[in-house]
């Protein structure tokens, strides 16, 4: 199964790259020499977009955790077999299944937790979304 690793930065710039852009535009734009009604129409539309990403992106962490927590309870399956083995198992190579996914899981974890930590992050909306 595979797991993206989310703490190790291989997804970070894409989850980064949607504030960057709000922000460059808004400043690019605040240069443009407009008139007073037509700056604070596009000030608005600005601070518009910029809320629709910032929720764009926690809605991302959030299924992104999700993900994390489906793939984990799929690994917690194959892990009962744990209780079907001995200390004296004759296939040795059942003992690193199992670590292997024990280490699976603990790599899922960290991205259930990256993302968590990267909702963290994100601005509180007062309307309770």
């Amino acid at each position: 199964m595979p797991v993206i690793d989310l703490s190790q930065g291989n997804d970070r710039s894409a989850h980064h790259m949607g504030p960057t852009v709000v922000r460059r535009l808004t400043t690019l734009m605040r240069e443009v020499q407009l008139d007073c009604e037509c700056h604070s129409r596009l000030d608005e539309a600005l601070a518009r977009f910029a809320a629709l990403e910032e929720r764009r992106e926690a809605c991302q962490h959030l299924a992104s955790a999700r993900r994390q927590r489906e793939r984990i309870n799929a690994m917690l399956f194959f892990l009962q077999d744990l209780n079907d083995l001995t200390a004296a198992e004759g296939d040795r190579s059942a003992y690193l299944d199992i670590a292997l996914l024990f280490d699976d899981i603990a790599t899922t974890a960290r991205a259930g937790a990256f993302a968590m930590r990267q909702l963290s992050a994100c601005p509180a909306k007062s309307d309770g979304s």
